[in-house]
């Protein structure tokens, strides 16, 4: 509504001003020139003042001085019909007012080229050049016969050459400004076709002046008229705000445009001096300074048109061996550096060079908790740390998003101190946008020396650096690593895996295990934890300890766990359907955090939940400590509306991280799962003994749910039953089996039950016992 109402009002404008000058042109009576005039001038007034605010035109000082450049040329043109008839020097009181106008207007066009940041040297030298053609005109066609008119004083004669001379000054800035233009809203259009007319208005009072006449008629004030009424449309164009917007070219280009202002100016000179160079010799020495200062301007311009293009050739050189967000080199330039390091390094001597790379343990989390950037501002803040540690003869560069690369020639007592200094980097937190950001670095270290080796170049040392960072990453945060061969093969293996991984997702390869929970005091099963379980067809069954890091640092934990989730849904509809398991009955399934921090997971899982038939209440899903520590705005808000759903959240693997009353009574868990590594130690360690039951009394203050997971042996769930521990899973009860075997084992009743136990007859039968019995083995593991 507001754009149309803005459109509605410039169109109303420049049809009313039109009608106007119209009426004013025809002179049907002085008392309507009069008003028709009042109308433009005064409308023209308003609407600098009201429309750049309106707008919200920057910059507003800009548009004061054209509101006041308006006015003053208002009182100038209204009293100018008046002022004439009276004696001198009262006769001059209109230019007392208009001059200063033109002053206004130029320091308009000034903060205006300072907004658009387009005051440049090229347009300021082609702008002169055209100035000058046009002052040396100006100067001898009119400003000089202006000056020489008998009969009158002779600062009339003076006021009268100025004219021109200011319109020259104004010429200087439009042409700036046309010459730096990138788009051409309607706003710059009418703007410079205003300051156009204002010069023809000009010449043509000039024009009168060479004859000693300072007034004709009123249609000389016509171009006045047309170029007030531009004005104002220009203030009430919603475009008026892309006046000021940064418009730079960084080389100015000879365009057809440009040059069709600047070979007349050139040829300026050449036809002054045929017209009116054999009037007087201050003729000539003025052509002959003019065209000297125009030569002197051509080749200041080719001069910095040749250094701008140095400029430009260098910027773009150092933009392609730069990182742009730290300044640094980037992988292409200290790849040379290594190159040119390897060779200069001679062989045989203790001296070596040394490749370390860097990445940022934990900023993805920066990123997906605070925001790209702040990310940015983290890269930032660690490479200034890291110059400030890191000699000027050694190169240091960024080569990923939160990766550095540092070469160093030396020796190992160096190279590992270098170590040390880099690591220092992280000792403290960095501030980042007001918060306090605690960040490790994963380091690999490779390190050669040429020898002639063709093998041996600055591409397979990064690799090899990089290799021992990921070693280094598998070892926890704030490792270094430093290279061996023996790690190619595990890189391998691991690529392999991945690849494999992926195949295993698609073709249907993986399967979910289930390991129940039971009552300690009953033996009977209060629920089951699914377990995904990947039967390779050639390498047979993979633990999950081998695949499940590759799934997070391939991205594919999501997909795994996202079908995990469905393949267990679709098996707990079932056996409810069925009769295998109770009403009360829950199922626990595992989810990563980068599913939690995932704002659409609650929808999805409600999803889910409803397309299976499955009640909230009858699904847990387990999360490690982590996510509650490193947890962002967007996991805090999932796990609410997960938890508002009626799903239960238990924190797994509990007392192996950071285990803090404070992170229990700030988030909606509803139980927690002891940690294998302290119910190992029931019966033999007090000191795991005392731990258990903190957790247990810890737990049952918060109104949690206690389940101890990897017991084995009666004398831990005794021991365990003692301190109040209501539920266990574990080895004494069980590994996690097929669907169709958990139904069988754990209710004996049900189709399910049947099915699976004909299926397992069946399977008995076509397999000898000794290979059953290993697969068995193998797929519990």
């Amino acid at each position: 509504m507001a754009a149309s109402a803005g459109h509605r009002q410039w169109q109303v404008f420049a049809m009313a001003g039109i009608v106007a000058t119209a009426v004013y042109s025809a002179g049907f009576s002085p008392l309507l020139s009069v008003l028709a005039f009042a109308t433009v001038g005064v409308g023209t007034v308003a609407a600098c003042f009201a429309g750049p605010r309106r707008f919200g035109a920057e910059p507003r000082a800009a548009w004061v001085l054209l509101t006041a450049a308006a006015l003053a040329f208002l009182i100038g043109v209204v009293i100018r019909p008046w002022a004439v008839t009276l004696p001198l020097p009262f006769t001059l009181l209109s230019d007392l007012t208009t001059i200063p106008g033109y002053l206004l207007t130029a320091s308009f066009f000034v903060l205006l080229l300072r907004a658009r940041q387009s005051v440049q040297r090229h347009a300021v030298l082609d702008g002169l050049l055209v100035c000058l053609a046009g002052g040396l005109v100006c100067t001898l066609l009119l400003a000089v016969p202006a000056a020489l008119v008998g009969g009158r004083p002779a600062f009339v004669g003076v006021l009268a050459a100025a004219y021109p001379l200011l319109d020259v000054v104004l010429l200087l800035l439009v042409v700036n400004l046309t010459f730096t233009a990138t788009s051409w809203p309607l706003s710059l259009v009418t703007l410079l076709t205003a300051m156009a007319l204002m010069g023809v208005g000009d010449l043509t009072y000039a024009v009168l002046g060479v004859s000693g006449r300072l007034y004709a008629s009123p249609l000389l004030d016509v171009p006045f008229l047309l170029a007030f009424v531009l004005m104002g449309v220009t203030t009430l164009h919603p475009s008026v705000v892309e006046l000021s917007r940064a418009a730079r070219r960084p080389v100015q280009a000879w365009s057809w445009r440009r040059m069709s202002l600047l070979l007349p100016a050139m040829v300026t000179p050449f036809l002054m001096l045929v017209l009116v160079g054999d009037r007087s010799a201050g003729h000539r020495v003025t052509i002959a300074l003019v065209g000297a200062a125009m030569v002197v301007l051509l080749v200041i311009r080719a001069v910095s048109a040749v250094q701008a293009q140095v400029a430009a050739q260098l910027h773009s050189e150092h933009q392609a061996t730069h990182d742009p967000l730290t300044g640094l080199p980037n992988r292409r330039l200290i790849s040379a550096e290594i190159e040119r390091l390897l060779d200069g390094t001679p062989a045989g001597g203790d001296r070596r060079v040394w490749v370390y790379l860097l990445d940022l343990d934990g900023f993805k989390w920066v990123n997906e908790s605070w925001g790209h950037d702040t990310g940015d501002q983290l890269v930032i803040e660690v490479a200034a740390r890291l110059r400030s540690v890191v000699p000027p003869a050694r190169m240091l560069a960024r080569v990923g998003g939160d990766e550095f690369l540092l070469a160093y020639v030396g020796e190992q007592t160096g190279a590992l101190r270098l170590v040390d200094e880099i690591r220092g980097c992280f000792a403290g937190p960095l501030s980042v946008r007001d918060t306090e950001v605690v960040i490790s670095a994963s380091i690999g270290i490779a390190h050669a020396v040429s020898d002639g080796d063709p093998a041996v170049t600055a591409e397979a040392l990064m690799r090899d650096a990089d290799t021992a960072m990921y070693r280094a990453k598998a070892e926890g945060p704030g490792r270094s690593t430093v290279f061996d061969t023996s790690m190619h093969d595990r890189v391998r293996e691991r690529i392999e895996l991945e690849a494999a991984l992926r195949t295993a997702l698609t073709r249907g390869q993986l399967r979910v295990a289930y390991q129940p929970i039971l009552h300690l005091d009953t033996g009977r099963p209060v629920g089951a934890e699914a377990l995904v379980r990947w039967d390779h067809p050639d390498r047979g069954p993979i633990p999950p300890m081998s695949f499940i890091p590759v799934a997070e640092e391939a991205g594919l934990i999501g997909a795994i766990g996202t079908w995990v989730r469905e393949e267990a849904l679709r098996q707990l509809a079932e056996w409810r359907a069925d009769g295998t398991v109770t009403d009360d009955f829950y199922l626990s399934v595992n989810v990563s955090p980068r599913q939690l921090n995932d704002a659409d997971l609650p929808l999805v899982v409600a999803g889910e939940l409803l397309r299976h038939g499955v009640p909230a209440r009858a699904v847990a899903l387990e999360m490690t400590e982590s996510v509650m520590v490193d947890g962002s705005s967007v996991t805090t808000r999932v796990l609410f509306d997960l938890r508002e759903m009626g799903l239960r959240l238990l924190v797994d693997d509990f007392g192996t991280g950071f285990s803090a009353l404070g992170y229990l009574r700030r988030f909606p868990v509803t139980g927690v799962k002891i940690d294998r590594s302290f119910v190992a130690g029931l019966g033999q360690s007090m000191e795991d003994e005392e731990i258990v039951r903190a957790v247990v009394a810890m737990s049952h203050a918060l109104g949690l749910t206690v389940v101890a997971e990897g017991v084995e042996t009666r004398l831990q769930r005794d021991a365990l039953a003692a301190v109040g521990v209501t539920q266990g899973q574990g080895w004494l009860w069980g590994p996690a089996v097929p669907p169709g075997e958990f139904a069988g084992h754990w209710h004996a009743g049900g189709p399910a039950a049947r099915a699976a136990a004909a299926a397992g007859k069946n399977q008995r039968l076509a397999t000898p016992a000794g290979k059953g019995r290993n697969q068995l083995t193998a797929g519990n593991s």
